[in-house]
């Protein structure tokens, strides 16, 4: 009996992860996925995930549980903001997002290392680039650290980044735009540079096996930010959705 390749999908019940999870199992991977909360495991059972209850913060539970799902890949798609980025509740949640972009990426990059991972594809943002000339490539400069506004969101993106790439494995960096979708809020493009939830989780299941280390822009062709390398290397559409 041949074993199946693991996937340790790092918030496998998140907007993004209850897309991807199907595609993964689908395609023949097994798939370990996390939740923070007990209450999501019948959830993630139901895509066909091997569900863990764990805390990113807690850098031995989690080291364990990847050390134990002994995956080929592991996929970071960790974010802790608001359903539909409700206004009154983003400050706060934009401090947790950068703590989990910081710390939480630490404690990720350690565990796929420790259990020898030899891949990780992390979820960055493709909307902090600097001002300039568009749709910006995945050189371009992002936004100073010291901004008044997103310095703090920066200062975690670019630790994200730089973890991830760094990593003595192959490191993948997925710029998405903005989420709409199902479990977003948003029923359509809030904005220049927007992707679909559908299309998202798509470009992180074709990073697993055709994406060369480095960062890629994965948002919609409106002249935002250029999405040719992700179009070439990865095989990727902005117009795929799941079911057709």
């Amino acid at each position: 009996m041949t074993t199946k390749k693991c996937v340790f999908l790092a918030g496998a019940a998140g907007a993004i992860g209850r897309r991807l999870a199907p595609l993964l199992v689908a395609s023949g991977w097994r798939v370990v996925g996390t939740t923070r909360s007990e209450g999501k495991v019948a959830l993630l059972r139901e895509l066909g995930v091997e569900p863990v209850v764990v805390d990113v913060f807690d850098a031995g539970a989690l080291r364990d549980a990847v050390a134990e799902a002994r995956p080929e890949v592991v996929i970071h798609q960790l974010t802790d903001l608001p359903l539909g980025l409700e206004a009154s509740k983003m400050t706060a949640a934009l401090v947790r997002n950068a703590r989990l972009r910081d710390e939480g990426t630490r404690n990720l990059v350690a565990a796929a290392v420790g259990a020898g991972a030899r891949r990780l594809v992390a979820q960055s943002i493709a909307f902090v680039y600097a001002e300039g000339p568009t749709p910006h490539r995945e050189e371009d400069p992002l936004l100073p650290e010291t901004h008044p506004v997103y310095g703090e969101t920066v200062r975690a993106v670019a630790s994200l980044e730089r973890q991830v790439l760094a990593a003595p494995l192959d490191g993948v960096v997925l710029r998405y735009g903005l989420f709409y979708g199902p479990g977003t809020g948003f029923d359509a493009p809030v904005g220049p540079g927007a992707v679909h939830v559908d299309a998202a989780a798509k470009a992180a299941e074709l990073a697993l096996t055709r994406a060369t280390p480095g960062v890629y822009n994965v948002a919609e062709d409106d002249g935002a930010v250029t999405i040719e390398k992700a179009t070439r290397i990865l095989g990727w559409d902005a117009g795929w959705r799941a079911g057709r």
